[in-house]
This record gives C-alpha cells, structure tokens and sequence, in this order.
C-alpha cells in the first residue's frame, strides 16, 4: 500500500507555511519516521524538508504526487513532540511552522565527530616476541618501541603513541599493514563541564523544604501533573528543593530541564548540580561551540545524561523520558523570546509538560505578578519557603534619598552613607557588589530633584525622549516637547540619565585606590567563559568590589559579600513600559539578596530618587504580597495583564508610504472587531523605535480579558495576509503579552 510523507520546507517564508505531500519509495518505508529531515525535490531544486505526517492518503491526484528522494544523513531528527510543539508554538504565538520549527530544533546540522583512537595489539606474547626480534634486526627502532610498549600495556591510546612516544603515522599504519596491530575508535562527546572537580554533597533539608519536595513527589508519584509555584525568599534554600526533586524523578527514570534566566548563571548552578549528580548533567546555551551544542542535543537524545541547565533555548533538549521542568527565577523578561516565535518559556514549558506527562515548577523569590495571579486563582499550585536556611536573617536594609544628597552638594553617584559604609567593610575585608540598575532608562526624561519623569496623561508610562526634541507615548502616540525646566517643582535638573560602569569604576578606584575592583557587563564578558572567569576571581576573593548591571544580581551566592549598593535604584521605573514597577521590585530585592548569605549578616543600601514609590518601600522591607496588591490595582485601572491580555500587532516596511497605505487597510477590516464587546483597540502609532536600520516600524495593540478572542484575530490577520490584504514588502509580527514595550 502507498504511503505518503506530509513535509514542510526548510524555508522560512509565510507563502510556504503549509505541508507538501510526497511518495515514500518502497525502500524508505521501514526507515522513514515523523520528524525525520528529508531530501525533497521542490521545483526545479532539492531542498530539505521536515516530515510531519505519514499517511496513505493521497491528498493530490497520485500521478502527480512526486517521490522523496532520500533522507537527509547530516540532519537530525526531530522527535514528534517537538513537532507538536512546534504546531502549538505557531498557533499560540505567529509565525510560520518552519520558524516554530527552528525554535524548536535549535541544533539542526551535525557537525564533524571528535573520536579517540586506540591501538590494540594482535599478536600472542610469542608471536609479539619473534616480529620485535624481526623490527629490531630491520633496525626498525620506532616500530619496535611500539611494539615494546604492546607488549606490556596491550591497548595504547593513539594520541600518547604520536605525541609521548614519537612515533609517526606512518609507522602505525605500517605495523597495521604487518597486521600486528588495529586501530580501534569510539567516540568521544565533547562535554562543557568536564572541567568541574566534582566536591561531596552533604546538604540536609530543613522541615519546610522536606515538606515542599514531599507535596511534589506525592502527587507525581500518585498520577497528578501540575503547575508549581514555589515562592521563596533570597536564600531560602530553593536549589536544594530542586535537587532533591530531580534525585526522585531520576529514581523513577525520569528526566529534568532546569532553566535559568541567564548564562552568567550557568557555572555557579552547574557545580551545584554536578557535585550532586556528576556527569549525568550537562548545558545547552549560546556560548557552546557548535560542537558541544551539537553533543549534547546527541547526549540528551541518547539518554547518556539526566539534567540539561541552560537558559529558554534547553527547554527543547530532546529528553525521551521527561518528567520535571523547573524554571528557576522565573519573573526574568529573559524567558520570553525576542524574536519570531515571540514564544514564552513558561507557557511553552507547561504545554511541552502536558505532552509528555511532566510536571513544571517555578521558582522564585519575587514571582511575576502574572504567575503569582494565576496561583491565586487556583491555575497554579502555590507553595512558599518564608525563611532563609539555618534562619539567617534577611539583610537590613535602607534607602538613601538622592535628592537630599543633590540638596547637600554631594553630585557623585556614591552617597555618603555608601561611602563611609564600603570603607567599614574593606577594613574588615569583607566583599562588596554595586549593583547599577540601569534597565529601561533609554530615553528617559526624569528630574533629579524632585525625583519625577515626565509621564503620558493617557497610559501613566513615561514618555521616551526622541532625537527631535519631542517625547512620544509608544502605547498611544501623544507627544509632547522635551521640558527645559520639570513640570512638577520647576527645577533645572531635569535631562536623560547617563550612567555606566566603566564610569563607576574609575570613581570608585580614585574613591578606594587600595580596593581591588572588577567590573562585569556586556564588554567585559564577551569572550567564552567571561562569566566564569569574573565569577571565579570574584568567588575566590581576587577583588573586593564586584561592579556590574543586572547580571550579579541574580542568583549568585558569595559568603563573603555583606554590602550591597544599589545605585539610582529607580531608574528602572521610568521605563516606558507598564511592568516598570514591577521590574523595580523585583531587580532591588533579587540585589538584596545577594548579601548575608555566609556567616556575617549583610546590608543593603538602595540609593533612590523616588523612595516613597510603592515598589521601593516594599523592596526594602522584602514584602512581596505588600507590592503584589498594590501593583495589581493599577493593572486592574488600566487593564493591563494578567487582569487583560495585550495583542502587539508590529508592522515593518522599508517603503514608509506603503506601510502607511496597509496600516489603513487593516485599520479598516479590524473596524469588525473593534465593535466586539469588551475590546480595545488602539493604533496604528509608531513602534517605540519608528525606524531601524531604515526599517519602518508601527504597532497596533488589543486589549481584552480572553485570550482565545486575541488567537482569533491574529488568524484572521494571518487569513487576510496569505489572500495578499498587504504588499509584500510589509511584514507582521505578533507578540502576545509583551514584556517590554515596542
């Protein structure tokens, strides 16, 4: 009976976003299987393409329907639940399948084989003796040296032969010729922890952990599949919940992703994880080789290891036998993928877990209001760790009015209190981190006198300051002037901040010339292994003070470190963008948790132009159900999620009238939907960056409480884009539930 192979193309392209049916010739049929890469004739071409389906339905008349021509042997097969995904990626988010598909399968080609080779000895102990007697009158010296070596260990390795022992390949080859010797190979995985001196893990639960892992295994092992969110405060001992959780599912032979929100964290969680569970654990990130990415998608698949860490990409490691998915930290914006898919790890773990009967936990000590929302709504399961392990005390924490520094003729980004606290601690040497925030200040017109930024009357985000003089909302497009004097207390000290970490430096060297300081940001970790090496040095008391952006705020854990400073702790409030307090929140009490964590109690100061905000009072007290209610009515005011959802519909085009012309055209069949009850609709306005690279941008946003209503309209624009409703030099992009604004 025929049978026939539904492929979609390798070739991102909304025209070609649909299945193409080929014949599978009768000597494929036993070998071909879904998710398979084929070769594939496509017009005038062979291309690669992807099997998606097998059927023996002929959708076309059969005459017609052409035969595959093989299966791609440099390409890696896809496991079909990562093509259901992939399917569920592309309805949920937009974007094409094969887009959805490369997400997916991040590790596409092979990459050349690193081997070990061997020499193993053929010959009996006599046989060996009589041909070194032979070499040795042929004055052979090198080939007896070999065989001399055989001779006592048997097998060599062939590096140590050509390197240690001198001998040439074309003496090996000679002695495999006279059939004295074989070369034997086996491949070796090229592993990114196996520099990692494994140490002895000794660690005991406390009662609340105990009760946290029990909860979990109970119902796993009883059937039950569910969403956790695990809230617990800095230091309360989360990872070692994680560990024992994935000892259990390795008991039941299972597996475990663990993803973290950024690279800088990679090193510090694998020694944790692999002085636990040794080479069972690997990584999958960006700054891999393509070798090591390629092994260890080859390692994941074969089931050579149990753990795979990494950031949103190691959600797709291909684990046959999947059972737990946790997302540590999972508030970061970092979870959500900035490119087509606009995919988020949290939602797509979850349906990835549902696929395969796993379970999800998130991990936070400051959960996305989204997250937290939804567990007290009951769609997530809510479990807490309220004290530090051992009961170590939180830091003490206070805040530093910079307008009052301003007023008392201190300019320097360093208060005093800072000051004369960093020379306490470096007397006792003791580590210190300054933490700059300088999240969303792109723009940013703020006074820093009285501490306000100049905001839109309509949306209560700040305006962005653009190179014409004028500040735009990027939510609804009001503009207004920039301000030469504040609105608020007519000050002069009013302007964009600048800020950065180069500059603190060279101020806190001519501050503290005996402190040894090192800097970590984007330039300084560029290089592979940047992270680690900054991280080791910081880890091993190299330096006293540890200068970078959000990247040392999160998760790291230095005994030493008992002061933290948290410069212009708001900036990250004048970010036009509704999550701005939020972020605030959660940037300042991830920063003050870093400190404490050994022996010594810890001390954060958060240097503030805006310390009566909301969102700083409840930092500096870690009082996250304090901020959660406060945050929550000024969503539910403006309705903003999770209280609504919000659709990004994003058009570019390199041709301004033209995108102008199709904006119109799709204003005009959205006026049906924009009568539907219940949703909101505004734009076209210009995207937050109106050009780029010559690129043209503009957004519409929908608002609504249903989810469902906004897939809706997104398939109808995706409808109306393939019977050609826009020119193709206009392109879209959908982001559902945005993290950061447009």
């Amino acid at each position: 009976m025929a049978v026939y192979a539904n492929v979609i193309v390798d070739i991102s392209h909304e025209k070609l976003d649909k299945t193409f049916q080929y014949r599978v010739p009768e000597e494929l049929k036993e070998r071909l299987e879904v998710g398979m890469q084929v070769q594939i004739p496509f017009g005038t071409r062979t291309i690669n393409g992807y099997v998606v389906e097998l059927t023996q339905e002929a959708e076309y008349e059969v005459s017609k329907i052409r035969p595959l021509l093989g299966i791609s042997e440099d390409g890696v097969a896809i496991e079909s639940q990562l093509i259901a995904l992939a399917s569920w990626m592309k309805r949920n988010y937009g974007s094409t399948m094969n887009q959805a598909l490369k997400t997916v399968l991040p590790i596409r080609r092979r990459t050349k084989e690193k081997q070990r080779r061997f020499l193993k000895l053929l010959l009996s102990e006599k046989e060996a003796a009589q041909q070194l007697a032979l070499l040795e009158n042929r004055h052979a010296t090198a080939m007896a040296r070999l065989l001399r070596e055989l001779m006592q260990e048997k097998i060599l390795d062939y590096a140590i032969v050509t390197q240690k022992l001198h001998i040439s390949p074309a003496a090996i080859k000679r002695m495999q010729e006279l059939g004295i010797l074989r070369i034997d190979a086996e491949q070796v995985y090229r592993n990114p922890v196996h520099r990692i001196a494994q140490k002895k893990y000794d660690i005991e639960l406390n009662d609340r952990q105990k009760e946290v892992v029990n909860t979990v295994q109970k119902e796993f092992d009883s059937g039950l599949r569910t969403t956790y969110l695990l809230k617990g405060v800095t230091g309360s001992g989360k990872t070692e919940v994680y560990m024992e959780l994935i000892a259990h599912m390795i008991q039941q032979g299972r597996q475990a992703i663990v993803l973290i929100p950024e690279i800088a964290l990679t090193y510090q969680t694998v020694m944790r994880f692999y002085n636990r569970f040794g080479d069972r654990v690997s990584i999958l990130n960006s700054r891999l080789s393509a070798g090591e990415r390629y092994d260890q998608y080859l390692r994941a698949k074969n089931g050579d290891i149990d753990i795979m860490i990494g950031p949103r990409s190691a959600l797709f490691a291909p684990f046959a036998r999947l059972g737990l998915i946790i997302i540590d930290e999972e508030h970061e914006t970092s979870y959500k993928s900035e490119t087509v898919p606009r995919y988020h790890a949290r939602e797509t773990a979850i349906e990835r877990a549902r696929l395969c009967g796993a379970s999800v936990l998130l991990g936070s000590a400051t959960p996305s209001v989204e997250s937290y929302y939804r567990a007290q709504c009951g769609i997530y399961r809510l479990l807490e760790l309220t004290q530090r392990v051992e009961e170590k005390p939180l830091p003490e924490c206070e805040v530093v009015d910079l307008r009052e520094e301003l007023r008392d003729g201190n300019r320097s980004i360093l208060s005093r209190r800072l000051q004369e606290l960093m020379e306490e601690r470096l007397s006792k040497k003791q580590q210190i981190m300054l933490f700059l925030n300088r999240r969303g200040i792109s723009g940013v017109v703020a006074c820093r006198a009285c501490g306000e930024a100049v905001k839109c009357p309509h949306c209560d985000v700040t305006l962005s300051q653009h190179g014409d003089g004028r500040m735009v909302c990027h939510y609804c497009g009001y503009t207004e002037p920039v301000p030469h004097v504040c609105p608020s207390c007519s000050s002069k000290y009013i302007s964009g901040f600048k800020a950065g970490t180069q500059k603190i430096e060279l101020l806190v060297k001519e501050r503290f010339p005996d402190a040894r300081v090192l800097r970590m940001d984007f330039d300084t970790t560029r290089e592979k292994d940047g992270y680690e090496k900054i991280l080791q040095a910081f880890g091993s008391h190299e330096a006293d003070i540890l200068i970078g952006t959000q990247m040392i705020v999160k998760g790291h854990d230095f005994a030493n470190v008992t002061l933290m400073g948290i410069l212009a702790a708001d900036l990250s409030l004048y970010a036009s963008d509704f999550h701005a307090a939020e972020r605030t929140f959660q940037l300042l009490t991830q920063a003050a948790g870093r400190v404490g964590r050994g022996k010594t109690p810890g001390q954060v100061v958060i240097q503030s132009y805006a310390p009566q905000h909301y969102a700083v009072r409840a930092a500096q007290t870690q009082d996250y159900e304090a901020f959660y209610r406060q945050e929550m009515e000024y969503r539910k005011l403006l309705s903003y999620p999770p209280v609504w959802n919000l659709l990004v519909v994003l058009l570019t085009s390199f041709d301004e009238k033209q995108l102008e012309t199709d904006c119109e055209k799709l204003k005009e069949f959205l006026d049906g939907w924009e009568k539907t009850p219940q949703l909101w609709m505004i734009g076209p306005a210009d995207a937050s960056v109106a050009k780029l690279n010559d690129l043209y941008r503009k957004v519409i946003y929908f608002k609504t409480a249903d989810y469902r209503l906004l897939v809706r309209i997104k398939d109808a624009i995706e409808k109306k884009q393939k019977e050609q409703l826009f020119s193709k030099e206009v392109k879209l992009q959908f982001d559902f539930n945005p993290m950061s604004g447009f």
